[in-house]
């Protein structure tokens, strides 16, 4: 069984794809997501009242843990020597909407964009998390690496 997916040995089960080969190399990679809200959750938000404290602050360093700890939560990642991961959030009021933008750096052997991925994901759920008391319905969408960079297979950039 020839497959382009790696987490797959010959026999179809689930393996950790083998690195040991690669050389090391500086990767990088960046994703981004978006979390919609209510107008008043908004400004709540954007005016730092939440009743939680810091939405922002907090979900800033929540999504660095994220990223730090991405192998433990996706099964078959490798643990990392994380060398930067620096998270941004862009808020657009005509939308009542936060973007996170993660960006994830090593010199490793494979790439990051699971923890970066994982830091966007962990960075909107605690914007859900602190701000789920004044508005359930809110929706993460969007969510997708922008670019990776490093490694065999060379540089990779999001269509827009």
């Amino acid at each position: 069984m020839n497959s382009p997916l790696t987490h797959f040995d010959a026999q179809g089960r689930a393996q950790m794809v083998d690195v040991a080969a690669k050389d090391e190399t500086h990767r990088v990679a960046r994703a981004a997501g978006t979390i919609r809200m209510l107008p008043a959750t908004f400004e709540l938000v954007a005016q730092g009242r939440a009743a939680k404290g810091d939405v922002l602050g907090v979900a800033r360093i929540a999504a660095i843990q994220g990223a730090k700890r991405t192998a433990e939560l996706i099964p078959l990642c490798h643990p990392l020597p994380i060398t930067r991961v620096a998270v941004e959030f862009e808020l657009d009021a005509a939308t009542s909407s936060v973007r996170c933008e993660a960006q994830v750096e090593t010199r490793g052997r494979t790439g990051v964009e699971m923890e970066a991925l994982t830091a966007v994901q962990v960075g909107l759920l605690t914007i859900y998390d602190m701000c789920k008391a004044a508005d359930r319905g809110m929706v993460m969408t969007d969510v997708r690496v922008l670019e990776k960079r490093g490694g065999k297979s060379g540089d990779w950039v999001a269509p827009d």
